[in-house]
């Protein structure tokens, strides 16, 4: 699987010039998915104080518009969030984009509210599960910005055999270390390839770094802000293979005996 990480800003002008050079790239490396950062090109709305519902529309409208635009990266599968309005609640919902259209993922559940990252003003909380998707054969996981710290949706991928944890992020430069350290634990912890992308902007309210972290936890490539975009093959087999070996072993034998004690064949059964 050939994936694409980046790290994109929100300002139009910016954006426009930044979207260009991220095409031509995963044109040129024939890309097959393609991460976003978190709720990439809309303005950064959940860093005001108080809800804006001018502002959440003319967001949720930009979201629309730019799933338009996705073919234009010549890939078969690109994965975002965006802002949406189910039902009179507001959510930050991820998305998976095909030639076929846009299916929904699951919606962010864990919402900061802190000095510029308002979301649980912004946000209704979405799902509290962590199921694994698939693009194709693909298994991936989505864990969305501050989901990346859920710990406890680790053993739910490892158990059920995700290939992929996709995180598209919206962090801090001063942060970043942090985040990096998290990316590795999701990848030693499920066994599977860990990739993020980020947003950027000057402030450095969003810091940029996206990454692509082997099952191992080696960091296989991560952008910069001279070299924006990202584009590696990883072997999914890699997974199945990490997935026997420590530290993955010890949690699924304790899973499988977790599932002999309570089977009916068991002597705690009868």
């Amino acid at each position: 699987m050939r994936v694409t990480v980046c790290e994109l800003p929100h300002e139009p002008a910016a954006l426009e010039a930044q979207w260009s050079a991220l095409c031509e790239h995963t044109t040129e490396h024939r890309a097959e998915l393609v991460l976003l950062p978190e709720l990439a090109m809309v303005d950064p709305v959940w860093e005001l104080e108080q809800f804006d519902e001018a502002r959440w529309e003319a967001a949720e409208l930009l979201g629309e518009a730019w799933l338009a635009r996705l073919a234009e990266l010549g890939a078969e599968y690109v994965v975002g969030t965006r802002p949406v309005t189910v039902d009179r609640r507001r959510f930050n919902q991820g998305f998976l984009w095909s030639s076929v259209g846009v299916a929904p993922l699951r919606r962010k559940w864990l919402l900061p509210d802190e000095p510029g990252g308002r979301e649980a003003r912004w946000f209704d909380r979405g799902d509290p599960i962590f199921p694994v998707f698939h693009a194709g054969a693909t298994s991936f996981g989505l864990n969305i910005c501050t989901e990346l710290w859920a710990l406890e949706s680790f053993a739910d991928y490892a158990q059920h055999g995700a290939q992929i944890i996709l995180s598209p992020r919206a962090t801090a430069a001063a942060t970043t270390a942090k985040w990096l350290s998290a990316g590795v634990v999701a990848a030693v912890r499920t066994g599977a390839f860990s990739i993020s992308s980020n947003r950027v902007d000057p402030s450095g309210a969003c810091g940029g770094i996206g990454w692509i972290i082997s099952p191992d936890g080696e960091i296989l490539g991560r952008t910069t802000r001279e070299e924006p975009f990202v584009t590696m093959d990883i072997d999914l087999a890699a997974t199945v293979t990490a997935r026997s070996s420590y530290p993955r072993y010890i949690f699924a034998r304790q899973c499988d005996a977790g599932s002999n004690e309570t089977s009916p064949a068991s002597p705690a059964a009868r």
